[in-house]
């Protein structure tokens, strides 16, 4: 009898999105099918597939023992978030050679789905570092007999979500700082930089706007800039290893002496990067935006605004929540405000409300004043449109409502 040959073996998964990409997220099914092109027929003792998920850091130093004496000191750690075993066809022992219980797999294409669910708890988002990784897969192996195990293995992607909706996120970040220069016994005039953004958190692809004033009061000219970083930070055996890198940055017009510049919303759009981890205990990623101004000769004056990079985008909401509450906070940078529109009468009272409350009462039939009709005909009548009342009034109204509260 002529035994067959395996043609191919491979896994693929069952993507819950359209893009066709194997992503997951904590608590999620995965599902998938190792799939065998056999010509002719072979006979198969197991099929078992085994999916991994973990964090994984290494890095190595060198040390200096004395006596031009030198070592290599190595740290490593890992943490496990998956590991699940499965067996598709046949029993767990494969060390023998045994013919019994043998499989046999006739020639053609055949499919052995498989499926599990991922932890409850939170995952570490797949990541690929310098000196660290977060990577999950699932591994499929094909013991036969008087055979070496055939192996494939195929990566998937897991997104630990951070829902940039949240109060924290949404918040707006801002600082102020200034820089006096000296030259021997010579002190020039101050530098000073203020800055803001109108939220901590985004999501790749989206533009942040930049709010900002530059004042150079020195002798020298200046430059300012703006930058996004990701840093890296790796942790084992109680050391830490940290690598900055350069995500994205613009720069502004050069500033001569006595000259100001004010950024009123200057966008600078984040590319596509890994979202923030900030949950694993051995890698965190994080990110923030540097606002500086170049000054040559001399440390430059920076401010860095903490980001964090989601993986649910901005809802409408939210949007308008951060918008009035960087509104309010603007005033500080002397920028023009931009109120949104307040929400509309119909959404807050009911036409069964307004009719009820128009019936007039009977006990008010001696009121029948020119000032009671007044009252009667406009005390349930809608408010006029957002768009007729001038721009001064809505500060006035605005600023009189944030005082109260």
């Amino acid at each position: 009898m002529v035994l067959g040959k395996v043609k191919s073996f491979t896994i693929s998964y069952d993507c819950l999105n359209d893009s066709n990409v194997p992503v997951f997220s904590s608590g999620d099914c995965v599902s998938g099918r190792v799939i065998i092109e056999v010509t002719g027929e072979i006979r198969v003792k197991s099929l078992k597939i085994h999916a991994k998920g973990f964090a994984k850091v290494r890095w190595t130093e060198s040390r200096n023992a004395g006596s031009n004496t030198a070592y290599t000191q190595n740290y490593t750690e890992e943490l496990e978030y998956l590991n699940h075993k499965e067996i598709l066809i046949g029993h767990e022992r494969d060390d023998d050679n045994s013919e019994e219980g043998l499989t046999t797999i006739h020639s053609g294409r055949h499919e052995f789905a498989f499926s599990f669910e991922l932890p409850q708890t939170p995952l570490a988002t797949s990541f690929e570092g310098k000196h660290g990784s977060v990577r999950y897969w699932v591994k499929a192996e094909l013991h036969r007999p008087w055979l070496l195990p055939m192996k494939t293995k195929k990566e998937f992607t897991v997104f630990e979500h951070i829902d940039i909706n949240t109060p924290i996120l949404l918040s707006p970040q801002a600082g102020t700082k200034d820089k006096t220069l000296c030259c021997w016994f010579c002190t020039s005039g101050p530098i000073s930089l203020s800055a803001k953004i109108e939220r901590k958190g985004y999501t790749p692809g989206e533009s942040i706007q930049i709010f900002a004033e530059i004042e150079n009061c020195s002798s020298r000219m200046v430059v300012p800039k703006a930058a996004i970083y990701q840093t890296q930070t790796f942790y084992a055996k109680g050391k830490m290893k940290e690598v900055k890198q350069l995500v994205a940055n613009l720069r502004g017009e050069s500033l001569s002496s006595g000259k100001t510049e004010t950024w009123s919303g200057k966008m600078l759009k984040i590319p596509p990067v890994s979202p923030s981890i900030l949950d694993c205990s051995i890698i965190r990623v994080e990110y923030s935006l540097m606002v500086y101004v170049d000054i040559p000769g001399a440390i430059n004056l920076s401010l860095n605004l903490p980001l964090v990079i989601g993986t649910i985008p901005l809802h409408p909401f939210g949007s308008r929540t951060s918008s009035v509450s960087s509104q309010c906070s603007m005033s500080w940078l002397g920028l023009p405000e931009r109120p949104e529109a307040p929400p509309s009468y119909l959404e807050i009272v009911t036409e069964e409300q307004r009719q009820s409350c128009l019936d007039v009462p009977a006990v008010r039939e001696e009121l029948n004043g020119p000032l009671f009709a007044y009252i009667h005909e406009f005390r349930f009548q809608p408010p006029p449109l957002y768009s007729e009342v001038s721009t001064k009034t809505t500060k006035f109204l605005i600023s009189y409502l944030f005082v109260d509260l």
